[in-house]
C-alpha cells in the first residue's frame, strides 16, 4: 500500500486508523461505513425497482424486445461517459458534499420519470443521464470508503458491498414485479425515489466531510489526464481488463439463460446468484489478502470455464451446477480491486474507483450485446459456449501483465 503523501493535512480523515474489525459486523459498527453500505443498499434497491417498471412500461408501450431490454440496461452505457469526462469530482475536497447532491440528481431523475405522459425519448435520456451520475456516485462512494475503513478492512468491506449489491438486484427486480402486479408504473417509479430519498438523509445524517484530497479543480480536463496516467502502465490497464472483461462475458452468458432454456431460466439465474453469495463471502471473508491474491488467477477461469459445458447440451441440473460454481468466480475481483487500490495514490482513488466500476458496467452491457448477437446466428449453447472460452483467453493472456502490476503507482494527474 502506498503512503499517504496528503494525508498531513489538518483534517478528521487524517488521523491514524483504527485496527482492522473484525468481521462484517465490526465494520456495520463502524457508523460512517454503515451509513454508505445503508446508502447504497437504498440505491440499488431503487435502481433495479425503477429499472424493472421503466422496462414494463416500455414493453406496454412498444412490445419490442429490443428497446425493452436497452431500457433496463441502457443505463450502463452511460456510465462509461463519466468516466471519460467528469469523474475527477469523485476526489473533490468535499466528497461528503458531492455524494449528497449526485444521490439528490439521482432522486429527481427517478421522480421525472413518474411524470404522466412522459415521451419515450424523454425517459430514454432521463435514463442516460442517470448512468452518467450513477457512474460518478459510485466513484465518490468508492473514494470515501477506503477512507472510513481501514486498508486491512478493505476486501472485507468490498465483498459486503458485492454480496449486498446481488442480493439487492434479486430483491429489487422481485419487489418490482410485485409492486407493478399492483401499481401502475408511475407509482413505482414514485417507491424508488423514496428510497432514493431515504439513502439520501443516511449520507447527510452519518457520513464526515473528508477534505485531504489535494487536487486541481475537477472537471474534463483533470480527468482526462488522470486517465490518461492510469491507462499508460501495461500492469494498470491489465487489471482493468481482467476486472472488466472477463465479468461483462459471463453477464453476457447469463442473458442468454432465457433463450436457452426459458422454462428453468429463474433456476439458472438463481443458481448465479447462489454462487456468487458463496465466493463473496468464502473469499472476502474467510481467506487471508495473501491467500486471495495467490487464488486471483484460478478465481478468474472459474467464472468462465464451466460455462464451456454448454457445448455439450448438459441437463438442466448439470448446467445449474455448472452455472453456480461459476458464480463464485465473480469473487475475482476483490484481489483485482485490492491491488488497483494499493496501486494508486490517495488523491486519484476515487476516480480510479469510478472508472473501475464504471467499467464493469459497461461491458455487461458489451457482453450482453455481443452475446445476443450470437445467438442470432449461432444456438444459444454455442453462444454461450463462445464467450465463455473469449472471456477465458482474455484471462489467460493478460495474466502475465497482471503478475507485474506489483510496484507501480497511477500518479495523480497534475494540471
Amino acid at each position: 500500500m502506498p503512503s499517504d503523501t496528503s494525508s498531513s493535512s489538518s483534517t478528521p480523515s487524517s488521523s491514524p486508523r483504527t485496527p482492522s474489525p473484525a468481521g462484517y459486523s465490526g465494520l456495520l459498527r463502524n457508523r460512517e461505513f454503515a451509513g454508505l453500505y445503508c446508502s447504497f443498499t437504498l440505491t440499488v434497491a431503487a435502481s433495479t425497482v425503477s429499472g424493472f417498471a421503466l422496462g414494463t412500461l416500455v414493453d406496454r408501450q412498444t412490445r419490442s424486445p429490443f428497446l425493452t431490454a436497452v431500457s433496463m440496461y441502457g443505463a450502463t452505457f452511460a456510465t462509461v461517459l463519466g468516466a471519460l469526462t467528469l469523474m475527477s469530482v469523485a476526489d473533490t475536497s468535499r466528497p461528503r458534499r458531492t455524494l449528497a447532491a449526485l444521490q439528490c440528481v439521482s432522486l429527481l431523475g427517478i421522480a421525472a420519470q413518474a411524470l404522466p405522459g412522459l415521451p419515450l425519448a424523454g425517459r430514454f435520456g432521463l435514463l442516460l443521464v442517470l448512468g452518467f451520475f450513477q457512474s460518478l456516485g459510485t466513484g465518490t462512494r468508492m473514494g470515501l470508503l477506503a477512507e472510513v475503513v481501514p486498508p486491512s478492512a478493505y476486501a472485507l468491506a468490498r465483498s459486503l458491498m458485492n454480496i449486498t449489491s446481488g442480493v439487492m438486484a434479486v430483491l429489487g427486480y422481485a419487489l418490482g414485479a410485485v409492486l407493478v402486479g399492483y401499481l401502475r408504473p408511475q407509482q413505482v417509479f414514485l417507491a424508488a425515489a423514496a428510497l432514493t430519498a431515504v439513502g439520501l438523509v443516511v449520507v447527510a445524517a452519518t457520513v464526515r466531510e473528508h477534505s485531504i484530497r489535494l487536487l486541481p479543480r475537477p472537471g474534463l480536463r483533470q480527468t482526462w489526464t488522470t486517465n490518461l496516467a492510469l491507462f499508460a502502465h501495461p500492469g494498470q490497464r491489465a487489471l482493468l481488463l481482467n476486472l472488466w472483461v472477463p465479468n461483462g462475458l459471463v453477464v453476457g452468458c447469463e442473458a442468454l439463460f432465457i433463450s436457452y432454456a426459458p422454462e428453468r431460466a429463474g433456476v439458472l439465474l438463481a443458481a448465479g446468484s447462489a454462487g456468487m453469495l458463496l465466493g463473496d463471502l468464502t473469499v472476502g471473508r474467510l481467506l487471508t489478502a495473501d491467500r486471495r491474491r495467490r487464488l486471483a488467477f484460478a478465481l478468474r477461469l472459474l467464472l468462465a470455464v464451466p460455462y464451456l459445458l454448454f457445448a455439450l447440451h448438459p441437463p438442466v441440473v448439470v448446467a445449474t451446477a455448472a452455472v453456480f460454481v461459476a458464480g463464485a468466480g465473480f469473487a475475482a475481483t476483490l484481489p483485482l480491486q485490492e491491488q488497483l487500490l494499493a496501486l494508486t495514490p490517495d488523491p486519484v482513488r476515487g476516480q480510479v474507483q469510478g472508472v473501475e466500476s464504471a467499467g464493469r458496467m459497461t461491458w455487461q452491457g458489451i457482453g450482453a450485446t455481443l452475446a445476443g448477437g450470437l445467438a442470432q446466428h449461432l444456438a444459444p449453447g454455442a453462444a454461450i459456449t463462445s464467450v465463455a472460452a473469449l472471456s477465458v483467453a482474455v484471462t489467460v493472456f493478460s495474466r502475465p501483465f497482471v503478475v507485474r502490476a506489483r510496484t507501480v503507482q497511477v500518479e495523480p494527474a497534475r494540471v
